[in-house]
């Protein structure tokens, strides 16, 4: 049985079980991995998998920063993408405060509770408090996000690029882990594909864990991403048979978003921003979360299609 409640039944949009498309609401997008799929939930059943797409609101707060004052608004961004269809918000502060500010945290809380959509929290569980930055778990008993995604970054490294190392990190992680679930937040743990030791993530008691796809988005970028893909696939499988979630994040496209959920159905959450930020300086925020709906429900296939492709590469990552 899944940790996050059974079968995996994330709603992407506002509206739970619908996807959105244009400007109205579609029909349930349904996807069942089917018997063979490898990569199944450990239920041994068929799921219903609805991916949810949060959108990451940092490069709205870099924008912002740059020029002091209150242009772009958060609010006005964060009400524009659950608008559109979005079924949630995240965010990353750092103690530096290069982008997303305690404030801000908490505006988005109260906007998302608002507007009944997922929030999630990233960052370093490790990071002690700085000046105006009270630390992650303060910022967490504070706005009681429903996620919090634990991120090993570091004020040197311009964007996350590593997951945790769990054999050198778990025993510091699992009272944290704990400290976090106290605060009703589903605790998510940013992971690299194939750690060696991803299992142990719900050994801590960490719900679900974080696929970081950057090196998968290189290789697809390149034009060669089977392998990567198989990772993700295999990875998946690992974390489906201890009974972790699986979310994934970090360097995801319209071009590349596709093709890793008809891979890797599985996945409940993507988490998007620099290059939906990106897109949008270009299409509009509003059209570029509905693009990505699109790519999500687009990527859905029969049953039959979703368990030879998990298979199909799950096969992949074995040999």
């Amino acid at each position: 049985m899944l940790r996050d409640g059974g079968e995996l039944q994330v709603a992407t949009g506002v509206a739970a079980g619908f996807v959105q498309s244009d400007h109205r609401f579609a029909g349930p997008v349904t996807v069942a991995a089917g018997p063979t799929a490898a990569i199944a939930p450990t239920t041994g059943k068929e799921s219903t998998v609805h991916t949810v797409l949060s959108v990451n609101l940092n490069k709205i707060a870099v924008l912002r920063n740059s020029r002091g004052g209150t242009r772009p608004d958060l609010r006005t961004a964060a009400e524009t993408v659950i608008a559109a269809g979005c079924g949630g918000i995240t965010v990353h502060p750092r103690p530096d405060q290069r982008h997303i500010r305690p404030d801000d945290v908490r505006l988005l809380a109260a906007v998302s509770r608002e507007h009944g959509v997922e929030f999630n929290i990233e960052g370093n569980p490790f990071a002690p408090p700085r000046g105006d930055y009270p630390g992650l778990l303060a910022l967490v008993e504070q706005t009681r996000p429903q996620q919090v995604t634990l991120v090993p970054d570091g004020d040197g490294q311009l964007t996350s690029d590593h997951g945790f190392d769990l054999d050198r990190d778990g025993p510091r992680l699992q009272p944290l882990v704990r400290a976090f679930s106290a605060c009703g937040s589903r605790v998510s743990l940013f992971m690299d594909c194939a750690a060696p030791a991803l299992e142990q993530a719900a050994d801590i008691g960490a719900t679900r864990i974080e696929l970081y796809t950057g090196p998968y988005a290189l290789a697809h970028a390149n034009g060669n991403a089977t392998a990567e893909l198989a990772a993700c696939a295999g990875s998946t499988r690992r974390a489906s048979a201890v009974g972790l979630g699986v979310n994934a994040g970090h360097d995801l496209d319209q071009h590349n978003l596709g093709d890793l959920l008809r891979v890797v159905p599985q996945i409940a959450e993507v988490s998007i921003g620099h290059a939906l930020i990106d897109e949008a300086l270009y299409a509009g925020l509003e059209a570029t979360v509905r693009a990505y709906l699109r790519v999500i429900a687009a990527a859905r296939g029969t049953d039959e299609d979703a368990a030879q492709r998990a298979a199909s590469y799950s096969n992949h990552a074995a040999s």
